[in-house]
């Protein structure tokens, strides 16, 4: 019975499930008859210019809609500008960010290139033109001017911010387009009389590049600046047989953006810092410096803050007086003693000057112009005593010096780090509340883009920071740079090297290969 009963439901099942399959058959028979007749996706006309860039292989190529997947035609907006004749004579140059970021192509159209102006939107039918290499530069050569179509102006064009480390590890990417090199000065620092025309090393703190101004210029003979934003356009040249190099090419006088005429020199700067020794941390923290000129502190008091922003930390919130704050949020060491010989390193910490905690090797012999027991005693006019100068992790925590010893909520340090960004930071209020930073290799008071005040910690542009190393092992983190101080800028921005000391590292590890160099 239960048999008969299990077949029955068996058949129940089965029948529609074979009616339907005997219906379906017709439908895919159909289906498939049809599927030739299937019109397909539409190929787009338009190719990027990263995709035109990729079919040259170091031969001249013709453009064809087999090599270039179908299509025939470029857009892109304008970036050149020949009214300050220092852009390769009859090359317009366009740009697209149509496909895997900003690329950019020069093509030779004659007097007429100087009749396209920055922001003019263009379409371009390249099929049956050439592409090629011309004295190092890629461009689409074999381009009727008539059949190039305008088809608005005055487009905004984005701000392309690039390093000239960027550009000369890839030197293809950038080339023939617009970006803006930031806080670009020259070294050597020029003399008064120095112009722009010739061929000038330009850093940016990242690296040196050659900044070209043709000597039929417009602006070939104004002077040179101290420290500002170049806008301008990227190009491969002849430097030997068989190589190029990048070169970097303003348009018009107003491509340069003047930051600062004036040179401000940082006398000291922070170059290294032990926030978690092997062992307990308590009186063995420290922060390493160097000075850039000579130094006494009997003569100019300084002043080292640290702030540590750990959730528990009071007062908690927004820091209300900035490095000024107090409590466990601020600590300050006031330095009115001592000497610090230019291009020498010094020290400020807690009251042992180990190495690396407990039974580490000796420091006393280094240059410690303030140590002080933090765990039982405030800091010099304002914060708590505590067991941890530095945090070991969670929230920022930064530390910033300053060359006077009262300071108050509207106190700028002379250099300032920060390690981590999160936490109670900066606000902008009203009223804005944070720590104010300095103008070095990490922070702007001044965005030095749009050039609108920025003067904390995370505001703005001021995002950057040192990543914390702690787990117990004895990390140092090195700071390692090079500053200029006749030029009063940086000339290779910091970097963090963190490495392991054990108990027995001389000094000459943290003072060694990797520190922060002056250069002059």
């Amino acid at each position: 019975m239960v048999a008969k009963t299990v077949n029955s439901i068996k058949n129940i099942i089965m029948k529609p499930i074979i009616l339907y399959s005997l219906l379906l058959l017709p439908l895919i028979f159909l289906w498939g008859c049809k599927k030739d007749n299937y019109p397909g996706g539409t190929i787009s006309p338009y190719i990027s210019i990263f995709d035109i860039r990729n079919i040259y292989k170091g031969e001249d190529v013709t453009l064809s809609q087999s090599n270039m997947f179908g299509s025939t035609t470029i857009s892109g907006v304008v970036v050149s500008d020949h009214s300050g004749n220092n852009l390769p004579a009859g090359l317009l140059i366009v740009q697209d960010g149509r496909r895997n970021g900003l690329r950019g192509i020069s093509i030779p159209i004659g007097d007429q290139a100087a009749s396209y102006h920055p922001g003019d939107s263009v379409i371009i039918n390249v099929e049956g033109a050439v592409l090629t290499k011309v004295d190092g530069i890629l461009e689409i050569t074999g381009i009727d001017a008539a059949g190039i179509q305008k088809v608005s102006s005055g487009n905004a064009i984005s701000v392309n911010r690039i390093t000239t480390s960027a550009i000369l590890a890839n030197p293809d990417n950038y080339e023939s387009t617009l970006g803006v090199i930031v806080k670009g000065g020259f070294n050597p620092l020029p003399a008064a009389t120095d112009v722009l025309v010739g061929d000038k090393v330009l850093n940016d703190g990242f690296g040196n590049l050659t900044l070209h101004t043709d000597d039929k210029a417009a602006f070939a003979n104004n002077s040179l600046t101290f420290l500002a934003n170049y806008y301008g356009i990227v190009f491969n040249t002849p430097v030997k047989t068989s190589q190029t190099g990048p070169q970097f090419r303003i348009r018009t006088a107003s491509d340069i953006v003047v930051l600062s005429s004036a040179i401000t020199v940082t006398p000291a700067i922070i170059t290294g810092f032990m926030s978690d020794v092997k062992g307990g941390d308590v009186n063995y923290e420290y922060i390493q410096f160097m000075a850039t000129q000579d130094l006494d502190f009997s003569v100019t008091p300084y002043a080292v803050v640290t702030t540590n922003n750990a959730g528990t930390s009071t007062p908690t919130g927004y820091p209300a007086k900035g490095w000024a704050t107090g409590g466990l949020r601020t600590y300050k060491f006031n330095i009115r003693s001592g000497k610090a010989a230019k291009g020498t390193f010094f020290y400020v910490g807690g009251l042992y000057k180990t190495i690396n905690g407990s039974g580490s090797t000796d420091m006393s012999s280094s240059n410690w112009v303030k140590n002080l027991d933090y765990s039982l005693n405030n800091g010099d006019g304002f914060g708590t005593k505590n067991g941890g100068l530095l945090a070991n992790s969670g929230n920022a925590f930064g530390m910033a010096l300053f060359n006077d010893t009262n300071v108050t909520v509207n106190s700028t340090p002379v250099d300032a780090i920060f390690i981590g960004g999160s936490g109670n930071l900066y606000t902008p209020g009203p009223p804005a509340l944070g720590y104010r930073i300095p103008n070095n290799d990490f922070y702007d008071i001044k965005n030095p883009i749009t050039l609108e005040s920025q003067p904390f910690y995370r505001a703005g542009s001021n995002t950057l920071s040192f990543s914390y190393n702690t787990s117990d092992l004895g990390y140092f983190n090195q700071l390692g740079g090079v500053y200029n101080p006749k030029l009063g800028r940086w000339m290779k921005n910091r970097s963090q090297n963190s490495f392991i000391l054990d108990k027995t590292s001389p000094v000459t590890t943290i003072e060694g290969d990797g520190s922060t160099k002056l250069e002059e």
